[in-house]
């Protein structure tokens, strides 16, 4: 079976930027990982097993000005974690800033990563992208239905 990261959790970001992270996607996530900048203004969180895939990927990409820019956003950000006792994250105020995040978080799981986006901003994306998502599907799939 193919393990994977699904799932939405709302969660609270305490005065200290730190978030509980849910104990079945802690078991799934493993004592140490990485978090860092993601796309779209939320955050991405690697098992530390995809995050070597990732490097190693990114080590093969040509030395061009879109490669380095984008290696310097993504990596600047990283930083290895792991869980406190009470199962929770600290967020750095850098990574705080970039997802807006403050209080309500919400956590989905998105096959090798999680994110962490600031709930109101999860909220508007979906509603936003809401009718566009059978369309995209479609253009995505249709390929591979036969």
């Amino acid at each position: 079976m193919i393990k994977m990261f699904m799932g939405e959790y709302h969660q609270k970001i305490d005065e200290k930027g730190r978030l509980i992270i849910p104990a079945k996607i802690r078991y799934e996530l493993g004592d140490n990982f990485i978090i860092t900048r993601g796309l779209d203004g939320c955050l991405f969180i690697y098992k530390k097993e995809t995050w070597e895939k990732i490097i190693n990927n990114y080590q093969t990409l040509p030395n061009v000005k879109e490669a380095r820019n984008f290696m310097r956003f993504f990596l600047s950000g990283a930083a290895p974690q792991s869980f406190d006792k009470q199962g929770r994250i600290n967020i750095s105020k850098a990574l705080l800033k970039h997802a807006n995040l403050s209080k309500d978080a919400v956590i989905i799981g998105v096959g090798d990563r999680l994110e962490i986006w600031d709930s109101d901003k999860w909220n508007n994306f979906i509603l936003e992208n809401e009718e566009s998502f059978s369309d995209e599907a479609d253009n995505l799939f249709s390929q591979n239905l036969n």
